[in-house]
């Protein structure tokens, strides 16, 4: 028989973690530039040629050994037969790259639904990269930095990561404090019993409560003065729309402060009052103010942007049931004679609260056909709201369960380093081990996460071995 005969009808026996298997040449030879394929003509090469394929080797019995995970295994040889490659849940995606680089399989070979997966796993170690290094500076700052980028960092820390320290915790709670004496203060200085009259007789806010509003937009000006001075990106900081939401919590205080120092003859004109009015009304911004002290609102906020698709859903649904049942009660109520539908425009109101399930009782329908009409309306939309929102409450759990978890990896990643650190004290000549979802992540790039974030294989107790995962 020619060689290529004899490679093609050739049997190779594998030990891959203590699970045996015969693979034949002719099935491995599909992809001849794999480590499978290069065992074939094991008999042609060296002992050195030999062992830099394998871990080990039994020239009595042929048997090639490998210390490797025998499950991963079990979807690498599924290329040979199906032309592509799925992981099987339960599997750590960054220790599965290592199995195919191990075995000289090219990621394009790798199914899609599982390309995607994996890219999900990078961002989330990108992320935990992210945050090791935030809480690394949060804690011992950059040690290349200039004494005055030090102090900027550490004002920054001290108004912005209430976790870094104690004091910036003290002024991230009088910060809340503050949001909610202004808020109650607004909403109380609308109580008429407490207002008091000017001398042209109009009701105004009673001065001590102009005098506590004083203090809250003092407190609030300064927060955000330092914060700005603070920030490493000042672009960034104002374009933020929490910081937006910030600048128009304290602008409306200094735009009337400033119009009232012009005199009472701008303060009467017509046009300047109700710039006036809006600018007090724009005080509600403060409010959000909260988002940023609160962990559950970031995460609801973050939430319902990815769930833009579906609440999409929710108004094109509500959009085409107002447009059609106000259109439909409208032809069937306007010959009533005491009909409360005019027009369709105007029927716009009755179908947005009658489908919302509101129903103030201002609008209804007089016919019969029109209270039939009402009902489908009714019922349509108790429908329309209810199909969008178990995707979006499913979308806000998944999410806030994600932030849960990346924030435990990166605490469990700092506690790591820290262990690795004392225990490099105590060697001379420390070691430094890679970590499956850790290693890598304080470095400058991920692009090293690939190459350095994968344990050896872990003796598994009911025999051969097993790949760690995260």
């Amino acid at each position: 028989m020619s060689p290529p005969e004899v490679e093609k009808s050739a049997e190779i026996v594998v030990n891959i973690g203590g699970v045996k298997q015969v693979l034949h040449g002719d099935v491995l030879n599909r992809y001849p530039e794999t480590r499978l394929a290069e065992l074939i003509d094991s008999s042609l090469k060296s002992p050195e040629e030999i062992s830099s394929l394998c871990d080990d080797y039994d020239p009595d019995t042929g048997e090639f050994y490998f210390d490797r995970d025998p499950e991963a295994f079990k979807c690498i040889i599924e290329l040979y037969y199906y032309g592509e490659i799925h992981m099987k849940r339960g599997i750590c995606p960054i220790c599965f790259m290592k199995e195919m680089d191990f075995w000289k399989i090219g990621t394009e070979l790798l199914d899609e639904c599982c390309k995607s997966h994996l890219k999900e796993v990078q961002d989330e170690l990108a992320e935990i990269a992210e945050r090791v290094r935030t809480i690394l500076v949060d804690r011992e700052g950059d040690p290349s930095a200039g004494g005055c980028q030090r102090f900027q960092a550490s004002l920054w820390r001290l108004m912005e990561k209430p976790e870094s320290s104690v004091p910036a915790h003290v002024i991230a709670i009088l910060s809340f404090i503050f949001i909610l004496i202004s808020s109650v203060v607004m909403c109380v200085g609308t109580i008429p019993e407490l207002q008091v009259e000017d001398s042209e007789g109009n009701l105004t806010e009673h001065p001590t409560l102009e005098v506590i509003e004083t203090v809250c937009i003092g407190w609030f000006t300064i927060e955000y003065i330092l914060r700005l001075i603070s920030s490493p990106n000042k672009i960034k900081f104002v374009l933020s729309f929490m910081n937006i939401i910030d600048f128009m919590a304290i602008m409306p205080f200094f735009v009337v402060l400033i119009l009232t120092s012009f005199g009472a003859g701008v303060m009467e004109l017509a046009n300047v009052q109700q710039a006036v009015q809006a600018l007090r009304i724009m005080r509600i911004a403060r409010i959000f103010k909260l988002a940023r002290h609160s962990s559950g609102l970031q995460t609801l906020t973050s939430a319902l942007k990815s769930s833009l698709k579906e609440l999409g859903l929710l108004l094109m649904y509500m959009g085409v049931g107002v447009f059609l049942f106000s259109a439909l009660g409208y032809t069937m109520e306007q010959n009533h004679p005491d009909t409360l539908f005019t027009s369709i425009p105007q029927s716009f109101w009755w179908a947005v609260i009658t489908m919302t399930t509101v129903g103030y009782g201002d609008v209804y329908p007089k016919t019969t056909l029109g209270r039939c009409n009402a009902a489908i309306s009714f019922l349509c939309g108790v429908i329309a709201i209810a199909l969008p929102i178990h995707p979006i409450i499913n979308n806000f759990v998944l999410f806030y369960n994600k932030q849960q978890v990346l924030d435990t990896a990166a605490k469990h990643e700092i506690e790591l380093m820290a262990l690795r650190s004392s225990e490099g004290e105590l060697r001379a000549a420390p070691e430094r081990h890679g970590h499956v979802c850790g290693s890598g992540v304080w470095d400058s790039s991920m692009s090293s996460c690939h190459s350095n974030t994968y344990l050896p294989l872990l003796k598994d107790p009911r025999g051969g071995t097993r790949a760690r995962t995260c």
